[in-house]
């Protein structure tokens, strides 16, 4: 759905659309026709950790509903301030236990995360990395240059994932000179990308992007977040088949949130939206329990409910596997579907 009320910048130039950003909670309340004050203390919040919401994400949200599914993804909201039991500032054990060096997580065999950049297009409320510290794995060109030669070492290395915050907010340029080395690293295989940006700012895939990703000799997969039928409208479309002309298998990762996406329904839909853009359901992620992020989570049990009835309703290449991630486990932990009678 979009809301033609809602000023775009220039067609074809992302970057302006970053800049264009809004970034104050009243402000987006606003263009929306909603009173702030339905959201508490949303400045207090996005205070703790800022608001950024582009344009294009903006023109799907529907005017006048405080409980829009993608309003609720991104809104800065007085909830997020609550101290909860569990939650807290390194849910996945990230910097405790899986950062060897600035620049890399490193949790499962086979495969390492290259931390390409800090920030994010769009700042989703519930970010497991909201309070992960960028700084000091941030990469400049001495520091990548040696997480590239660090990488090399790897003897078991098969598949390197460029995340971040979101990697594609580095610049086609960049992106070609280091997917360039990376295709020399030996036994390298398999190039994958975790990005939010087709999504939320569909003009991301240009031209230059799809070069610096088609590499001969690597596999490259780019596994996008889109948590609601609704973020993916005809430029979302446009961009996968753009990237799947290039022979890029896409593949798609949801987090299971309250008051987004806690229905069969809304989970059938987001399956059928995707499908139609031509990428397959991969993982639908448990909350993690990261501090400012409770007033999302959904229990496990009614979760394997969920999608037990959804496998019932869609094929099963429409239907995630429902994961949990652990902290110092040897992969995501898979929960079984619990089935209906």
């Amino acid at each position: 759905m979009t809301n033609d009320a809602i000023p775009l910048s220039p067609a074809g130039d992302w970057q302006a659309e970053l800049r264009t950003a809004l970034s104050d909670p009243a402000e987006l309340a606003t263009a929306l026709d909603l009173d702030p004050a339905l959201f508490g203390d949303s400045t207090g919040a996005a205070a703790a950790f800022a608001l950024r919401v582009p344009r294009p994400f903006l023109a799907r949200m529907r005017r006048g509903d405080p409980d829009d599914p993608l309003l609720r993804q991104v809104m800065a909201a007085g909830a997020e301030l609550q101290a909860a039991a569990g939650f807290n500032e390194d849910p996945v054990g990230e910097v405790a236990g899986a950062n060897p060096r600035p620049g890399i997580v490193r949790k499962y065999a086979g495969r390492a995360l290259l931390l390409v950049a800090g920030g994010c297009a769009v700042n989703c409320r519930y970010c497991f990395r909201r309070h992960f510290p960028y700084g000091d794995n941030a990469l400049g060109r001495r520091e990548r240059d040696e997480a590239l030669a660090w990488l090399a070492g790897q003897a078991d290395l098969e598949e390197l994932i460029l995340s971040g915050g979101d990697p594609l907010l580095a610049g086609d340029g960049y992106l070609h000179e280091l997917v360039d080395a990376l295709a020399r690293l030996p036994r390298l295989k398999t190039l994958r990308v975790h990005t939010r940006l087709p999504v939320v700012i569909p003009d991301r895939v240009t031209p230059g992007l799809l070069e610096a990703l088609d590499r001969d000799g690597l596999k490259t997969v780019v596994v996008l977040h889109a948590n609601h039928g609704n973020e993916i409208d005809g430029a979302v479309r446009a961009a996968c088949e753009r990237l799947r002309g290039r022979g890029i298998t896409l593949l798609n990762q949801a987090v299971l949130l309250a008051g987004v996406n806690d229905s069969t329904e809304a989970l059938a839909a987001l399956s059928d939206a995707l499908w139609e853009a031509g990428v397959l359901p991969y993982y639908l992620h448990l909350l993690d329990p990261v501090h400012g992020a409770a007033h999302f989570d959904v229990p496990e049990e009614r979760a394997r409910a969920l999608v037990g009835e959804l496998a019932t309703r869609r094929p099963g290449y429409l239907v995630p596997r429902l994961v949990r991630e652990v902290p110092g486990a040897a992969s995501k932990r898979e929960l079984a579907p619990a089935y209906p009678r």
